[in-house]
């Protein structure tokens, strides 16, 4: 995930290094630095919906084989003794697992950042609630397009006007929420709009993120948004960002599955904000773009532990077997020791960029399923080789955008 408001921040009003005595204050109130993972757990894999570009391929019916109560409590205690900071509860959909309150109050006593993804459709008022009572850190509600879109893209009728509905309930019980919207070539021109929309209604966060070809996701990649779309798609958010951030609104963007975000803004920076870009770029550095079994880690349903989410087809243990803490420090797994390798040895454009060090080499996954090959370049960069500094202009791997019917829609 690129925090783009974070970054966006240091360019309007850059901060003051830190003194020793800040940083002794910040590990006192936060806690020290990072050692685990964020991890993404998929919890059930069961839903009420069959979304268009579902990574898990959900349906609703049972999937055999799930973690019991207990195998989650004890997975739950491993990853707080290894570090875990960060727990994001998914699914399928996660409100359908039955013992999903008392996982999450096991997490919340552990001391966990919790997150709940969710489609929202079962949000009721006796459901909003119980999330209320959890106390998550936050709640992340996707929203595909206006409503004729949205409810194609999920295949179901109303499920728009419910998951609005879910957001306003959560807001109006004080839960942090957010919106979250997959840009394909079917909706992209929903995406001002819903920004408007999180605006009008007080949703403090919006998540921007870019297709990834896993699930049926994969099988839908033909409606990847071209790249003049995506560069479209970074110039409203990065203005739409400032114009929160100077007119002091409460609205954080936040953009994922494509870390040529980060270039982007660099150069946004450097035509803009020159003389705050070099401090840019070293924080982008520090950063490091794509934290695929690195910084982010994912448990399915069944206990697989995968380099991310989008990862399904690669596995490397299972939480019932062995702990998750000993699975993600053995590396003798080659694809994900080359992940953890850095700089990561990409090839094709990826390996001869000059900001590998900020995008870590962007979505592995994509180039997975273009090429067979973990390590080839990510065909979803939209940057041109003049950007990324390239001498000599390098064939590309091609993505063919989908050119079948647009859903017209309003709210």
């Amino acid at each position: 995930m690129f925090r783009l408001t974070h970054y966006l921040k240091m360019l309007e009003a850059p901060a003051t290094p830190r003194t020793a005595g800040q940083h002794a204050a910040r590990v006192a109130t936060h806690g020290p630095a990072m050692t685990g993972p964020v991890v993404i757990w998929n919890l059930i894999r069961r839903c009420n919906l069959t979304c268009l570009h579902c990574y898990s391929i959900s349906g609703d019916v049972d999937f055999p084989g799930e973690l019991n109560h207990q195998q989650v409590l004890t997975t739950l205690s491993d990853l707080k003794t290894f570090g875990v900071p960060v727990l994001i509860l998914s699914g399928g959909e996660p409100l359908l697992r039955r013992d999903i309150f008392e996982i999450s109050a096991r997490a919340k006593e552990l001391g966990f950042f919790l997150c709940l993804s969710t489609n929202g459709t079962l949000i009721d008022d006796w459901m909003a609630d119980r999330i209320a009572a959890v106390g998550y850190d936050y709640v992340g509600i996707s929203i595909d397009g206006l409503k004729e879109t949205h409810d194609v893209v999920r295949r179901k009728e109303g499920a728009f006007d419910q998951s609005l509905a879910a957001l306003r309930r959560l807001r109006d019980r004080d839960v942090k929420v957010g919106v979250r919207f997959t840009m394909t070539q079917d909706n992209e021109r929903h995406l001002e709009p819903l920004i408007d929309l999180c605006e009008a209604e007080g949703f403090p966060k919006f998540y921007l993120s870019h297709l990834v070809y896993a699930g049926r996701g994969n099988k839908n990649r033909g409606r990847d948004s071209e790249w003049a779309a995506t560069r479209r798609a970074m110039d409203i958010v990065i203005a739409r960002g400032l114009a929160a951030l100077k007119a002091g609104r409460d609205l954080e963007i936040v953009t994922g599955n494509n870390d040529a975000d980060a270039v982007y803004l660099l150069h946004y920076a450097r035509a803009h904000y020159s003389g705050r870009a070099e401090a840019l770029e070293r924080a982008l550095i520090r950063w490091g773009g794509n934290a695929s079994g690195v910084n982010v880690a994912n448990i399915d349903n069944l206990g697989n532990v995968h380099p991310d989410t989008m990862w399904w087809h690669h596995t490397l243990g299972n939480v019932k077997e062995r702990p998750f803490s000993e699975i993600w420090q053995d590396t003798t797994d080659p694809v994900f020791a080359g992940l953890k390798q850095r700089p990561r040895a990409v090839k094709g454009r990826c390996g001869a960029c000059a900001h590998l060090a900020i995008c870590g080499g962007n979505t592995r996954i994509r180039a997975f399923q273009m090429t067979g090959d973990a390590f080839a370049e990510d065909p979803g960069c939209y940057l041109t080789d003049e950007e990324i500094g390239l001498a000599v202009s390098q064939p590309r791997i091609t993505v063919q955008p989908f050119r079948g019917v647009r859903h017209e829609a309003s709210v």
